[in-house]
């Protein structure tokens, strides 16, 4: 019975995907984020159970890839297909309005080739080639959600998001090593990177609820998000080893 266990949790993040998705394409995306994060959670608990109770097998690393595209691939992706179909566009563009926002699903194409390309390569055992599935999930989600009203009536936003999709579906699939909060001990040397980001990230996620309590914004407490994901890129190419 035991040997179900990790696979029901990777359905569950699956699930939480679909609903995200669901959320997502009604226009409802603060709702779609949480069921992102929800399924972040149950992506982290898969594994660390499947290996607690000894019971790993191909079949469920299989499904948590077919899990994971769908709730870090098409759920942020239905998020940003939702937001270009709603944001202003120069008069130039208008006309590709009914076009444009499928442009978003590329994310969800190289995804797939991320983490199919994941489950072949041997090298990311305790770092990552390229940026994780999860990250770039959460860095669309919450710049839609943080950003989302600011953003909804300025006409470059369109140019900068087209350029974003490009640019973060070649994260996704370059040869670019970024670290992993995987501890193979608790001590700083060696870890000063590791803690420093988790700080970082902390005092950020803590800074922004405060800001937008204060403000009385509830969509500023997601904006952290989405800059820890771009700091997180640019520290692990700063770190990068030559």
């Amino acid at each position: 019975m035991k040997k179900h266990i990790p696979n029901t949790i990777t359905c569950c993040n699956l699930i939480s995907g679909c609903v995200a998705t669901v959320f997502a394409l009604y226009g409802i995306p603060e709702m779609a984020l949480l069921f992102i994060i929800l399924g972040a959670v149950f992506d982290f608990f898969d594994g660390m159970t499947a290996r607690l109770l000894g019971v790993s097998s191909p079949i469920g690393k299989e499904l948590d890839s077919l899990a994971d595209d769908v709730t870090f691939g098409v759920a942020p992706a239905s998020i940003l297909f939702w937001f270009l179909g709603i944001v202003d566009y120069p008069s130039f563009l208008e006309e590709w309005r009914g076009f444009i926002p499928f442009l978003a699903y590329i994310i969800a194409a190289f995804s797939a080739l991320r983490l199919a390309k994941f489950n072949l390569d041997t090298r990311q055992t305790t770092s990552f080639i390229g940026l994780p599935t999860p990250a770039n999930a959460l860095f669309w989600g919450s710049l839609i959600v943080g950003f989302g009203p600011q953003m909804m009536s300025d006409i470059y936003s369109l140019p900068v998001l087209i350029i974003g999709i490009v640019i973060s579906s070649w994260l996704l699939v370059a040869e670019i090593p970024m670290f992993a909060l995987k501890f193979k001990h608790w001590g700083f040397r060696g870890n000063e990177v590791k803690y420093g980001f988790v700080i970082f990230s902390a005092i950020a996620i803590i800074g922004g609820i405060a800001y937008g309590v204060i403000d009385g914004d509830d969509h500023i407490c997601y904006s952290p998000l989405s800059v820890i994901i771009l700091a997180y890129i640019a520290v692990s190419i700063a770190t990068q080893k030559k």
